[in-house]
């Protein structure tokens, strides 16, 4: 048998050729078009043809490896609808509806929902910012000291070396809170500005019960003219309110922050009724939830605001504090690690 009737028989052997299993079909795979299958031998026998008949055998020869492909692709075509017509032939279709498990929102995002939504109403606009800072905008801009503790290793995280400094050849790090966005926005826009800047922020700080190296916070700022610290105050009792309900008490114990001046820590009552409540509040009754103050002038003239002209407030609070408060959680290590056991429980929550 020359070579030309071995290469014909081969393709009426692929012609006939049937598979009706997964097994059969890779066994002709492997046969046909595999690594080592058996036409790959007879274009090693082209030195052996005549001149004038090597155009001949090479069509020839291209015309089995055709006839493998398309017979391989025909019996796949037809292994797959063999498999999908026998899953249909098992299902039930009397059979009742599998019910479609629905997600939950998480607690954070709950809390930061709410929150925002309370100072939309009074008129505050969202506003965003780069998670990645510079120092500028995180510290200098806000007025912190060069050697203020919050920009020590042991607090702050900063980036490789390598990466692109900012302005002023600034250092950047993760930003240790949102008043970067505040920063930001008071550069790019001119007074009145009244925005609420929600979103995440990092600190090098261990992680236990009550903190963690990264968390959430929603902060708030208002500059205009003749803002006051009582416009401050009416604004801040109007949240406590809409978030812990009408009867909510506040009062504004003094603190110091490096951006406000006057700046003042704001607390809740939130009562001691209960064994709970004592252990909350330290035996006070009272329970802090927010920082706040009157923008400091020099932060106002750092970002190119006429502070003889223009005043404002600011406040920042942590939203996992909030989410604490609101669902009784005592852990805030629960909001990080996506126990679905723990998130199961806020399906409901709206």
């Amino acid at each position: 048998m020359d070579v030309f009737e071995r290469v014909t028989e081969l393709i009426e052997e692929i012609g006939a050729a049937g598979a009706t299993t997964p097994e059969e079909v890779e066994a002709f795979r492997i046969r046909y078009l595999g690594s080592k299958n058996i036409l790959k031998p007879l274009m090693g026998e082209m030195r052996n043809i005549p001149n004038e008949r090597k155009r001949d055998f090479g069509q020839l020869v291209n015309r089995a490896k055709q006839a493998a492909q398309d017979k391989y692709d025909a019996l796949e075509s037809a292994l797959t609808q063999q498999e999908a017509s026998q899953a249909g032939a098992e299902l039930d279709l009397t059979a009742p509806g599998e019910p479609m498990p629905l997600g939950s929102r998480h607690p954070i995002a709950l809390t930061m929902r709410r929150i925002v939504s309370i100072f939309e109403r009074i008129g505050f606009a969202v506003a965003e910012g780069p998670e990645v800072e510079d120092d500028w905008h995180n510290f200098s801009a806000m007025n912190t000291p060069e050697d203020h503790p919050a920009r020590d290793m042991q607090d702050t995280f900063y980036t490789a070396e390598n990466m692109p400094a900012g302005p002023n050849n600034s250092a950047m790090l993760l930003r240790t809170h949102t008043s970067s966005v505040q920063a930001r926005t008071m550069e790019t826009q001119r007074p009145p500005i009244r925005i609420i800047a929600p979103g995440r922020v990092y600190r090098n700080e261990t992680i236990s019960a009550r903190s963690h190296a990264q968390f959430h916070q929603v902060e708030g700022l208002y500059i205009a003219e003749k803002v006051s610290f009582a416009d401050m105050k009416a604004t801040l009792l109007h949240f406590a309110r809409e978030m812990y309900g009408e009867e909510t008490r506040i009062r504004l114990r003094p603190s110091y922050f490096p951006f406000t001046e006057p700046s003042a820590e704001m607390d809740i009552w939130w009562g001691l009724e209960t064994e709970h409540d004592h252990r909350i509040t330290k035996g006070t009754g009272w329970l802090e939830i927010l920082g706040c103050g009157m923008v400091d002038p020099a932060v106002l003239q750092n970002c190119n605001i006429d502070p003889e002209r223009y005043t404002g407030y600011a406040f920042g609070m942590g939203i996992e504090r909030q989410a604490m408060l609101l669902y009784n959680i005592t852990d805030i290590r629960l909001m990080f690690e996506n126990d679905v056991r723990f998130l199961r429980q806020f399906a409901s929550v709206l």
